[in-house]
């Protein structure tokens, strides 16, 4: 297994976008089942650099998150990174979390304030716990032997009252205090990313790698819902297109694998150093655009 930092670093030497994959805990026996003997053996047929795994609302899925992260390791052969959240944790019980994740060989954590039980509501910090994320990457740098990743909203944090350039101001904090890369939430529009780097890179001095978060959609009334609980904007055209296709799952299906096949296009001919594929467990739509952008 290797630290992300230095996948990224490789890849940039061969001029290669790094490819990731990122997945959550199923809910059954049976999901797990499927996920772990079909899906992610499908999409290792890809050969990524490296796959994720959510901790789930409220840190729901703490043991469970590991143990994915573990069996993909094992059972692949792949990196994989942990998410690893603030919510309703201690600093003890989060060390303990680390050292757990040690013990496993896992060597790459996203670090994220995450969302509260339920996944709704306003975030309450835990006593003797953390407030914000860039404690959160203080402390594991402190804890020492991890990657650290971190997220960033191209188009604000739906939570930060103060504008998207205060939230970027609070992601350089995050990256001063010791996150080696940055995965961006969903969006649609490639100017909302490419506006979100250059002030990254040109205004605040951010070298670290910047890595583009792509979300295949699968039908229409999960992308409105997914974009109304981040904040994400889903331009008029392409909501046009959305509407007029309707319930339509299967043609919604091909329509998001035609837009983000030509989303991604044009993030690596404008040098994105990786993509990072929301996958939801589903091995069809990424496939599809992977193979469209001869990275297979």
């Amino acid at each position: 297994m290797q630290y992300i930092r230095d996948l990224y670093i490789a890849k940039r030497a061969i001029n290669r976008p790094g490819i990731s994959f990122e997945f959550f805990s199923p809910k059954t026996p049976e999901g797990e089942r499927a996920f772990l003997e079909k899906t992610v053996p499908e999409l290792a047929l890809l050969k990524p650099d490296y796959c994720s795994v959510t901790y789930g609302a409220g840190g729901s899925t703490r043991e469970k998150t590991l143990m994915l992260v573990d069996r993909i390791q094992r059972d692949q052969g792949l990196t994989a990174m942990a998410h690893l959240t603030c919510v309703g944790h201690t600093e003890d019980e989060l060390e303990r979390i680390l050292e757990d994740a040690k013990a496993l060989g896992i060597l790459n954590i996203l670090a994220l304030r995450g969302d509260p039980p339920g996944g709704a509501g306003d975030f309450q910090k835990t006593d003797g716990g953390f407030e914000y994320s860039y404690q959160l990457v203080e402390f594991i740098r402190r804890i020492g032997g991890f990657c650290i990743g971190t997220a960033g909203f191209p188009e604000g944090h739906i939570a930060c009252a103060e504008g998207k350039e205060v939230d970027w101001q609070r992601l350089k904090a995050k990256i001063d205090c010791g996150a080696d890369f940055v995965i961006t939430q969903l969006f649609f529009d490639n100017k909302d990313f490419f506006v979100f780097r250059e002030h990254l890179t040109k205004k605040l001095g951010i070298s670290v790698p910047i890595i583009p978060g792509i979300l295949p959609i699968l039908s229409a009334s999960q992308i409105k819902r997914f974009t109304a609980m981040c904040g994400a904007r889903i331009p008029e055209a392409f909501l046009g297109k959305l509407d007029a296709l309707g319930e339509n799952d299967q043609a919604v299906k091909e329509f998001g694998i035609e837009h983000a096949t030509e989303q991604c296009a044009e993030l690596l001919r404008e040098g994105v150093p990786g993509l990072h594929f929301y996958t939801l467990n589903k091995a069809y739509s990424t496939t599809q655009i992977v193979k469209n952008l001869k990275l297979a």
